[in-house]
């Protein structure tokens, strides 16, 4: 690899499990040494690597022949414990043969969602890579419920970079990159090869997972794509298939589609409010809010609330929507849903005289919104 070309030097990959598997039921090993040598170059050449795997059900059905059970939450995840052991025995077999260590982090949506929690994840991950080590990173299927899943390896990858301050995220998967139709349908489909904004058209074209046998479909690689582009990371969608694709892309070769990062990444905190803190209510605002929220940089003031959705208290994230319920912003509510309820609509002097009490003027600061 010509170290001139390289563009990029802390890098996390999104492997799916249509990539590891190469369509099949099994993991692909043959493949895997592929993957694993391409990554090792790019540890040899300076290039610091986040291994983002999904696999982990489809190594535990392999490795337990394949079993007959129900489609119950406790099978998920003994099928993911059982995997997981597995999966993170090949990559470390695997990257052994380059002198190369790997350290797991298993990770839950409740792990992201509280503050502290996010930044000792962050810690551990830096410091897996301040002494050389592969961070390998897969969400703790064995112990997840749905109510704490971020879901999918794809929204999964871009808190991985958030969290380490990539400036590239690579998404692996079954296809090319983005298209302007569903490729499997219309052989005239093209490549979208330059995304600069994410709008309601784009993700249009989003289809769903063509294995099966993962959990993140194009529409969730748009999602992770969005977030991470937001924090100031360059995002890739392509074919994990494709010759050498990781070092070509990291040298920025026109490889599949390209997500070009915000000029003003967020800082750490609102990059914590977009993809960590878990939504717990909606505000509705009226038009005079919404201009002054999206369009002049303002807080959210109560005059400007019209309705309250949810039960939420003091310091949980909120989502900020217009009566039809189209979200425009995303942040960390001063008011509990009750308070707010009796403060809605009413100018920020009245708050003390209607409550007793207040914690400042705003419903939303501006410092603590993050603007969709």
């Amino acid at each position: 690899m010509n170290l001139s070309e390289i563009a990029y030097r802390r890098v996390v990959v999104k492997l799916g499990t249509s990539v590891l598997t190469s369509g099949s039921l099994k993991l692909d090993k043959a493949h895997l040494v592929e993957l694993a040598r391409q990554m090792a170059c790019l540890m040899e050449a300076g290039v610091e690597v986040v291994l983002c795997t999904s696999g982990a059900i489809a190594a535990g059905k392999e490795h337990l022949g394949y079993p007959v059970l129900p489609d119950t939450m406790a099978n998920k995840q003994m099928l993911a414990a059982v995997g997981q052991s597995q999966l993170i025995l090949a990559w470390s077999k695997l990257f052994s043969i380059y002198d190369l260590n790997v350290g797991q982090l298993l990770l839950t949506g409740a792990d992201l969602q509280d503050r502290e929690r996010y930044l000792n994840a962050r810690d551990s991950l830096n410091a897996l890579l301040a002494n050389g080590i592969i961070p390998i990173i897969n969400e703790n299927d064995a112990v997840a419920t749905t109510e704490i899943k971020v879901g999918d390896n794809d929204n999964l990858s871009a808190r991985a970079a958030l969290l380490c301050d990539a400036d590239l995220l690579i998404l692996l998967t079954d296809q090319k990159g983005l298209f302007d139709a569903d490729p499997r349908n219309n052989p005239n489909a093209k490549l979208i090869t330059e995304v600069v904004n994410i709008d309601d058209s784009l993700r249009k074209l989003a289809g769903g997972s063509v294995s099966g046998l993962g959990t993140g479909g194009m529409s969730t690689k748009l999602e992770a794509a969005d977030a991470a582009r937001r924090a100031g990371v360059d995002v890739v969608i392509a074919s994990g298939h494709h010759h050498d694709v990781i070092q070509k892309v990291v040298c920025s070769a026109a490889i599949g589609t390209h997500f070009t990062a915000l000029e003003n990444p967020l800082e750490s905190r609102k990059q914590w409010i977009l993809v960590g803190s878990t939504v717990s209510g909606t505000v509705i605002l009226d038009l005079g809010a919404i201009t002054a929220v999206t369009n002049k940089g303002k807080s959210l003031l109560p005059t400007g609330v019209i309705d309250i959705k949810g039960e939420f208290e003091r310091g949980d994230t909120v989502e900020l929507t217009d009566t039809a319920g189209k979200v425009f912003a995303k942040g960390i509510c001063r008011y509990s849903a009750k308070d707010l309820c009796l403060i809605a609509g009413k100018h920020s002097d009245s708050i003390e005289s209607e409550l007793g009490y207040d914690y400042g003027a705003v419903v939303v600061h501006r410092n603590d919104m993050v603007v969709l």
